[in-house]
């Protein structure tokens, strides 16, 4: 296992402790789950190039969200504020 460091903002680290007291568990081994999952989750990570294209993205639930989805949404909250026509 690879030991690491890392810098968390106090309000953070404060609920993991507590997420992780109420788990039984300690703050590393729920670090280490939230990354394990987080890897599941993310698509592939490739060399940026011309090929690119926006990956999948995250919503705040946790589930993976159609980038078309969020386009079409986007527009349509432009639409909703642009200025009605003369």
């Amino acid at each position: 296992m690879t030991r690491t460091q890392i810098q968390l903002p106090e309000p953070l680290f404060g609920n993991l402790r507590r997420i992780a007291g109420m788990r039984d568990i300690s703050v590393a081994e729920l670090i280490r789950r939230g990354m394990e999952l987080y890897v599941k989750t993310c698509p592939e990570v490739t060399e940026v190039g011309e090929g690119w294209t926006m990956p999948v993205l995250r919503g705040s639930g946790g589930h993976l969200q159609d980038i078309g989805a969020i386009r079409a949404e986007a527009e349509a909250i432009e639409a909703r504020n642009a200025p009605a026509a003369p």
